[in-house]
């Protein structure tokens, strides 16, 4: 590997590599599911940490808005391929609680650990309240765009019997919004380049080319480990007695955000509030404002089921508690301890709401 390389990038190269060719060859040659779940998991959160590498290497030179853009986009390109698959094999519940537990993962879990860990070693971090105020809005739409439809396609509501309709509308005007928010986004701050890099941090600056091949190499992998990981999921769930919801809220939601999950915690670790919140919060809005709608759209034309947005009103509910939680935190632009566990806290809470549903067929 090139010299500027750390000890550490190259560890995380090769034991991403190794992982990812031994999942594959368990699933090759039929080996039991649960190994290929294992295996699978422990090769996406070293693709993880790989783009981690590389989202590192471009926040020295881009800002924090178009870094966050851009790894999210690769970050959630697991989640895109799981959702197609989903569809095709007509797992709809599995699709809209990952998709949800999508957002509750990052905007809860991700960002409520980054916060923990941060001001464990850091105590109060701050970070631009201007863009995590827009991001918020952003997420409060999200949150109308599910809610709305909801509602209205209840019985006796004004659009019963037009699920599809209205989430065809509502999922156009999600796409023109997120299209729209993407210049904002990527306009948002200068480089980051934390205080204690210096010289040493330049000499080991990757070349553009090798920083965006990283990234992409990684995202792709990550999105074929995820497909084995799914694919290997509900034979090794099922004896477990695990409900199909919190298969999709909790572990497929969780293995589909391992980039944010090992990234943003980092970033906070650095002491770059900026970056790690960009981060976070740009992977529930493209989840929210683009993912959703895309596979809405695209279920349309794949075959197999028909995604809608219409949901349970319990995930309703805990997505609008989340997002109202995650505002109040952020809206300041500084975090403590405290308030990370407060959001780790209510993850929890709605992971075990949905723990004792009906299990995953053997």
């Amino acid at each position: 590997m090139p010299s500027y390389f750390e000890t550490r990038t190259r560890i995380i190269a090769t034991a991403a590599i190794s992982a990812t060719v031994a999942a594959l060859l368990l699933r090759t040659f039929g080996v039991s599911p649960v190994a290929v779940f294992v295996v699978s998991g422990l090769a996406l959160a070293c693709l993880a940490a790989m783009v981690g590498e590389g989202t590192d290497q471009l926040s020295r030179r881009f800002g924090p808005g178009a870094t966050g853009v851009l790894q999210s986009a690769l970050g959630n390109l697991p989640e895109f391929f799981i959702g197609i698959f989903a569809l095709r094999a007509g797992l709809l519940d599995v699709v809209r609680s990952a998709l949800i537990g999508s957002i509750l993962a990052n905007t809860l879990l991700v960002l409520g650990l980054a916060f923990l860990a941060g001001g464990l070693r850091h105590g109060v971090q701050k970070f631009g309240g201007d863009q995590t105020r827009t991001m918020s809005t952003l997420l409060l739409l999200a949150v109308a765009a599910l809610a709305i439809p909801t509602i209205a396609s209840a019985p006796g509501g004004p659009d019963n019997g037009h699920e599809a309709e209205i989430s065809i509308v509502v999922s156009i005007v999600l796409l023109i919004v997120f299209a729209a928010s993407i210049p904002f986004s990527i306009r948002q701050g200068g480089p980051v380049v934390g205080a204690e890099e210096g010289q040493v941090a330049i000499e080991r600056l990757w070349p553009i080319g090798l920083a965006l091949g990283a990234l992409a190499a990684a995202g792709i992998g990550a999105a074929f480990v995820s497909d084995w990981f799914v694919e290997a999921l509900q034979p090794a769930m099922a004896t477990l007695g695990m409900s199909q919801s919190f298969a999709g809220l909790v572990v497929v939601a969780i293995a589909g955000n391992a980039v944010e999950n090992v990234v943003g915690i980092r970033a906070m670790l650095a002491d770059k509030g900026d970056l790690a919140v960009s981060l976070i919060l740009n992977s529930s809005l493209q989840v929210a404002l683009a993912l959703t709608p895309i596979l809405v759209l695209a279920s349309l034309v794949v075959g197999g089921a028909t995604l809608t947005l219409v949901v349970s009103p319990l995930l309703v509910a805990a997505l609008a508690l989340a997002t109202l939680l995650a505002a109040f935190v952020v809206v300041d632009g500084e975090s403590t301890w405290l308030e990370g566990l407060a959001l780790v806290g209510l993850y929890v809470i709605v992971a075990a709401s949905v723990w004792w549903g009906a299990p995953i067929p053997a």
